[in-house]
């Protein structure tokens, strides 16, 4: 199976923009009375239920993603059809005013392959055997304007563009025990092996227009652990006419299997505070732990590189021959025969920290009618240059045993939002929908145009 480039490069970051996450939780429901997946976001929660079981693919489905890339920044109509922001129509002044410094996105998939939970042992214990994916970019400004302006300045500087992937299969087991009147606790203990990961840093590209070539000064790296995957090289000539010399780079990748490619281990780790009979405190470390990747294959300029180069790699004139007919294609072969990454083969195994998650949670009920709390809730994610955190305000209410429903506002790094959740939990079954995330408005396709955006429905047997 052949792949070309595109498929971790720029794409990674400009189509994630669309891309569909499957979470396993949605955060409004963290102080949502009967919301069952309280464990997901901290072990130490657990639901009224003494026993639940996950329909298969209807259990808990969330659509979610979350960045500072809109899709709605990125398509557009030009006389009543959809283009890219590549397009002459699209003005670059339209385009580059809704771009900043470093754009961003987020997204997890935890697809639920078993799920289920009881009473036993001396408190409330979980199984879950989960698909999980992590994938993350973040593209410079700069590179964009490069790409939509074309060669127009002197200098460009389009640094620090960086892409993250990974997928493995989790194994987890919690468990959740009252420990006294104000404190309860839990852990879970996962299982994790890993599928593929893919780590992209492209730290510098300095690029210096001349007369009839760029001089150009690149640092970049790719690691890529994923089974059956090698790089594909291509020669070029490269210096003046009487003197030239021939390269070898990285022009393409292929992939001949897939399966198996590293093992890990990774902890939950909650506990919740009855301070009295008005304030509950809680908190949770989620996903600590690492996978041990095998085949690392590496494609690395190997230290700053520094050479010159005729070929205008983004040009968006029209009627030239490296137009951008195929825009994003056109965009990844420029990159890789700009930073023309030499092939260092498997460098053997490495270890990954997973990407860590803390929650901290504070929740009052009110006196007079205590069926009625407020909660307060932070989630800070760990993970480099991706990290983000978020403070989200939650009302919340069971008005009967049968019926409970919250409404939320967040302010984070990726902006404000709102959110709300209706949760059904009867003897026989439970149901809930909601949203961390409103959707706004939708393309065509059904895909929302903006990158923070979230859909979170299940139903579940519980008794």
């Amino acid at each position: 199976m052949k792949l070309n480039i595109r498929h971790f490069l720029v794409p990674l970051a400009l189509l994630a923009c669309g891309m569909e996450a499957m979470a396993q939780h949605t955060n409004t429901g963290y102080f949502n009375e009967g919301y069952i997946y309280k464990h997901e976001i901290n072990p130490a929660l657990v639901g009224d239920t003494a026993l639940y079981v996950a329909l298969p693919a209807l259990g808990n489905m969330n659509i979610s993603m979350m960045g500072s890339m809109d899709l709605q920044d990125y398509i557009y109509n030009v006389d009543g059809k959809t283009t890219t922001f590549m397009n002459s129509g699209v003005s670059s002044g339209e385009f580059l005013g809704n771009i900043g410094d470093k754009n961003k996105l987020s997204t997890d998939i935890k697809i639920a392959i078993l799920s289920g939970g009881f009473k036993a042992f001396g408190g409330y214990n979980t199984v879950g055997i989960n698909l999980r994916a992590n994938v993350s970019a973040m593209v410079p400004g700069s590179l964009l304007r490069l790409a939509k302006e074309g060669p127009n300045n002197s200098t460009y500087d389009i640094s620090d563009f960086k892409a993250h992937a990974d997928s493995y299969v989790e194994l987890a087991f919690g468990h959740s025990r009252q420990i006294d009147e104000k404190w309860r606790v839990g852990a879970k203990l996962k299982f994790l092996f890993g599928l593929a990961n893919i780590d992209a840093e492209f730290d510098k590209a300095s690029l210096t227009l001349g007369n009839d070539s760029w001089s150009a000064v690149t640092n970049a790296k790719v690691q890529a652990s994923i089974k059956g995957f090698t790089y594909q090289t291509e020669d070029k000539m490269r210096g003046a006419a009487d003197e030239q010399t021939q390269h070898t780079y990285v022009s393409d990748v292929d992939l001949d299997n897939t399966g198996l490619n590293g093992f890990g281990l990774a902890v939950d780790l909650g506990a919740e505070y009855k301070l009295n009979e008005d304030w509950t405190f809680s908190a949770s470390l989620l996903d600590f732990g690492f996978i041990k990747w095998n085949n690392n294959m590496v494609a690395s300029t190997n230290g700053d590189r520094t050479f010159e180069t005729d070929k205008y790699i983004f040009n968006v004139d029209d009627d030239k021959s490296n137009s951008f007919d195929n825009e994003l294609d056109r965009l990844s072969e420029g990159l890789a025969t700009l930073y023309e990454l030499q092939d260092n083969g498997d460098e053997g195994s490495r270890t990954k920290m997973l990407a860590a998650t803390i929650n901290l949670g504070a929740e009052y009920t009110l006196p007079y009618y205590r069926n009625l709390t407020f909660g307060l809730m932070n989630t800070t994610r760990l993970q480099g240059s991706f990290s983000w955190t978020d403070f989200r305000l939650s009302a919340n209410v069971a008005p009967v045993n049968i019926f409970s429903a919250s409404l939320s506002g967040s302010l984070g790094t990726y902006g404000c939002s709102f959110g709300w959740l209706l949760n059904l939990h009867v003897t026989g079954y439970t149901m809930f929908i909601g949203m961390d995330r409103m959707l706004g408005k939708l393309s065509k396709q059904g895909i929302p145009l903006t990158s923070n955006a979230s859909v979170n429905i299940g139903i579940n047997i519980a008794i």
